[in-house]
């Protein structure tokens, strides 16, 4: 059973506007054995950086509502656990929205429900679950019909694995990198929530200049030659996003790039692993 509870100590984002993301409990909070507040987990500097950026835009205009909306998600059903998981989050200064508690076999269920754009773990599994949505329905034949394939696409979900990396990434900036095939060969029509997240993504960007900007991304081809990676480049641009950073690797080792990027998440082929 899903139950979603919302934080009344955080103002509610626009939810018709707002860039909702919604991050595993366990990638936020570490269980720990000793007092009342569970310690912060490899998502704790993602999570710095995207408060950085609201903050940012509401100094700006003090009427913006294109936020990040965040949601903390559980898989494992804790719901008895919700008093001392609302106490962490206020505790460590997070701006957390809502709270949903799941259990592994319907947490993808309470992202749909909440209009969730992208799911972040650092759980292998968790990641596949929510992706596997976005992979059916990009697999189904021409033969099935544009009818039944928009259909099936609308509820689909980006997912991304957070890893080890994520720690060392940056508090003030959120660095996002784009790398790989399933990013850049979808179909010309993207799914509407694809579409969304992309669109809006490149607006936020869009609020800052090109200098000092608290959000920052980049884009990586690990394979192929000048043709594949302007390619990429383009269809990014047809989606409303504009890379600060493109990298064309042509089949060198992404290690060195990543160390010195740093991104908090690679939505694309292998996470952040090397």
């Amino acid at each position: 059973m899903v139950s979603t509870v919302a934080n009344v100590d955080v103002k509610q984002k626009d939810a018709e506007q707002a860039l909702v993301v919604a991050i595993s409990c366990s990638a936020v909070l570490e269980d720990t054995d000793d007092g009342e507040v569970h310690g912060v987990g490899v998502a704790f500097p993602l999570l710095q950086a995207v408060q950085n950026v609201n903050r940012r835009l509401v100094a700006a205009n003090s009427a913006e509502s294109l936020l990040f909306d965040v949601l903390l998600v559980t898989t494992d059903g804790r719901r008895q656990q919700s008093a001392r998981i609302v106490s962490s989050t206020k505790h460590h200064g997070l701006e957390v929205s809502r709270f949903c508690f799941s259990g592994r076999e319907d947490f993808v269920e309470s992202l749909l429900e909440n209009r969730v754009q992208l799911f972040l773990s650092a759980e292998p599994e968790e990641a596949s679950q929510a992706w596997q949505r976005v992979q059916g329905v990009t697999r189904l034949s021409p033969e099935d019909g544009w009818d039944r394939l928009e259909h099936a696409c609308d509820p689909c979900v980006l997912s991304a694995l957070l890893g080890r990396q994520t720690w060392s990434s940056s508090s003030e900036q959120l660095r996002v990198l784009l790398c790989g095939g399933d990013i850049f060969t979808t179909p010309a029509n993207p799914t509407p929530a694809a579409q969304r997240f992309w669109s809006q993504l490149g607006a936020m960007r869009g609020r800052f200049g090109v200098l000092d900007s608290p959000v920052s991304v980049s884009v990586l081809t690990a394979h192929g030659g000048r043709q594949s990676f302007g390619d990429a480049l383009a269809t990014l641009r047809s989606r409303g996003l504009k890379a600060d950073e493109a990298h064309c690797l042509a089949g060198a080792p992404r290690g060195p790039i990543l160390d010195l990027l740093r991104p908090h998440f690679l939505l694309g082929d292998g996470g952040l692993e090397r």
